[in-house]
């Protein structure tokens, strides 16, 4: 990505709920022990939690910063009430168009069911869509995760296709659920807010169960 292109803000300020950029060095031990202490919770969905290490952890948070900068990955820590419990992000794959993002969150268990992930997707769809030249987000998931399915249909995205998938995690179906958002879907529904500041006000109705396993391929 040319150095000239908008990135998203580093900061998304939602109230009560703050979405910021790592930063590798300060949030490493609290990261480190949100990530170990969510493990069983997250195994059935997310390969990761069976495989990574302290030492891959380290790794991972170390990346983002330059994945950052070059536009491939915006990883943010979700903070709610000021501590870190969970991680989110817009992702740009290798295979993903130019006209595309995707969204991924996962939460500590002790911040689901609470809202959380859901005002993080929508505030990731609306940054989404002040990026120049993004027309749509998707959200993936295991067709069986409808934890994470009902994330998505609150925001008005609208299932695309199913597509085979390896399956890597204990409850994967050997499938991926593809939701996707336009921008004139958006903007059509008001779900997801397309201007003004870079927040979005504490919504108390979205606290839901739904909200507890994450979304991502």
């Amino acid at each position: 990505m040319d150095a000239k292109t908008p990135l998203p803000p580093p900061v998304i300020d939602l109230g009560d709920l703050t979405l910021r950029r790592f930063d590798a060095d300060t949030d490493l031990p609290e990261f480190l022990r949100v990530v170990e202490e969510s493990r069983e919770h997250l195994r059935p969905w997310a390969p990761w939690a069976s495989g990574r290490s302290p030492s891959r952890t380290i790794e991972f948070l170390g990346s983002r910063a330059q994945l950052w900068d070059d536009g491939k990955d915006f990883t943010y820590a979700i903070v709610l009430n000021g501590a870190i419990v969970g991680s989110c992000g817009l992702y740009r794959h290798d295979d993903t168009p130019p006209d595309g993002c995707e969204i991924g969150y996962w939460l500590h268990p002790a911040a689901s069911g609470r809202g959380v992930a859901t005002r993080a997707a929508r505030a990731l769809a609306a940054e989404a869509f002040r990026l120049p030249g993004v027309e749509w987000v998707e959200i993936v998931h295991d067709p069986a995760n409808h934890a994470s399915g009902a994330i998505p249909a609150r925001l008005g995205f609208t299932v695309r296709c199913r597509r085979p998938a390896e399956r890597l995690a204990p409850a994967e179906t050997g499938e991926d659920q593809i939701w996707r958002l336009t921008r004139s879907q958006a903007a059509r529904t008001h779900a997801i807010p397309s201007d003004g500041p870079h927040a979005t006000p504490p919504d108390r109705s979205q606290d839901r169960p739904e909200d507890r396993l994450q979304g991502s391929r």
